[in-house]
């Protein structure tokens, strides 16, 4: 029959099957249809420096980056990336060498496990953890191993041995991500320790996520795996100026990591995008070179947006993990009689007029994530009280 093919095999790659479209094109799509405030997805709703904002406009008029960037990406942000990380953490890079600028985070996530895991390895993941590393982990042809992050005294924690217990003799690969998205979880200095310790003595390479790194709410500050002992030579660091400048739509991110680790991820990234962004690279330049003011304000005002939803979340009856780090607030909605996070939140723009993430969609275990929900703070505090205020009819 004309038009039909000849195999009944299915148009989607098989290692993508279990995928599909992701919750958060639902859910704001649900948000657009029911008018709700939309406290799923994680992007401001406000940008971010005017100045930053300029630059870019700046850039494109002077045709900076109008036309292809090089592939590392344009020598003013890989500077500028190497001198935020010597600056913040000690931690020094060869901006020619060691660096290299992404389309974003995920890109540069996708790119560093397509290029470091082959067929049968298994990555060993924080659970919950952010969807694209399910789907970059099974497009290598890897095999995730999920450590489940559990509710402990307020907060979710890692437990150590079962981290240990994780690891195999077909481990290829830690994934670590902290600030934790979804559940606010800041990895402590001893576990970070531990962490590095079992990466040394594995022979075993890291990712770190590090993409919340300006946005650590308690205790000493973002404190990177590459600088512990052992780590420099084995780790890929990812970070991303979307969260910590407002511009999430520029898609503006970065590996550093030694010589033959940002060569093997640039083989991949080269035939992902190639090169994207290009003006926006000279303005995430000079966002970086921000005075520190920038970054502990850019805190601060996170900082009292999280205590706003909080607030209004335990008012309104969930059990709510009070995040140390990340913009997003995690709860468990048994207290309010339901144990569905799915149900609830495709309910909750009826029921309540906000949009929120069941965290279920961020674990292998689904049983294991089915009672919590996940909330964005990053919007403005009056959008914040309006959501906490409609959220009390519950």
């Amino acid at each position: 029959m004309a038009g039909m093919t000849s195999s009944a095999r299915p148009h989607l790659n098989r290692r993508l099957a279990e995928f599909g479209t992701t919750i958060f094109a639902e859910m704001s799509a649900l948000a657009v249809a029911t008018g709700s405030i939309n406290l799923g997805q994680g992007f401001p709703d406000t940008d971010g420096p005017e100045e930053i904002r300029e630059a870019a406009v700046r850039a494109l008029r002077d045709g900076r980056g109008n036309q292809y960037p090089p592939g590392p990406g344009v020598p003013e942000l890989r500077t500028a990336i190497a001198a935020h990380q010597r600056r913040r953490y000690g931690l020094s890079y060869d901006p020619d060498t060691e660096v290299l600028v992404t389309a974003g985070a995920t890109e540069a996530i996708a790119a560093a496990l397509l290029a470091l895991v082959e067929p049968g390895d298994e990555v060993v993941a924080l659970e919950p953890y952010y969807d694209s590393y399910a789907a970059s982990i099974a497009l290598a042809g890897g095999t995730r191993v999920p450590v489940t992050l559990r509710p402990h005294e307020g907060a979710f924690r890692l437990d150590l041995d079962e981290l240990r217990a994780a690891v195999t003799d077909r481990t290829r690969l830690l994934l670590v991500n902290t600030p934790h998205n979804p559940t606010g979880t800041v990895l402590t200095r001893e576990e970070l320790a531990a962490i590095a310790g079992l990466a040394v003595e594995r022979d075993l390479l890291v990712v770190t996520d590090e993409v919340y790194e300006h946005l650590v709410f308690d205790g000493a500050g973002h404190l990177p795996l590459a600088s512990f002992p052992g780590m420099r030579e084995r780790t890929v660091s990812i970070g991303s100026a979307g969260k910590t400048f407002s511009f999430t739509g520029w898609k503006v991110g970065w590996v550093t990591a030694a010589p033959e680790l940002v060569s093997a991820v640039r083989s991949v990234k080269q035939f992902l995008t190639y090169v994207a962004s290009g003006p926006f690279q000279y303005a995430v330049a000079e966002a970086l070179a921000l005075p520190d003011s920038y970054f502990e304000e850019f805190r601060a005002g996170m900082l009292a947006r999280r205590d706003i939803l909080a607030e209004g979340l335990t008012a309104a009856g969930f059990e709510v993990f009070r995040p140390a780090g990340t913009y997003f607030i995690t709860t468990d909605i048994r207290p309010l009689g339901e144990k569905d996070g799915f149900a609830f939140c495709r309910a909750l723009p009826e029921r309540a007029g906000v949009v929120a993430i069941p965290n279920a969609v961020f674990y292998d275990d689904r049983e294991a994530g089915a009672p919590f929900v996940r909330f964005a703070f990053c919007k403005r505090e009056e959008v914040l009280r309006e959501a906490a205020e409609r959220l009390r009819r519950l």
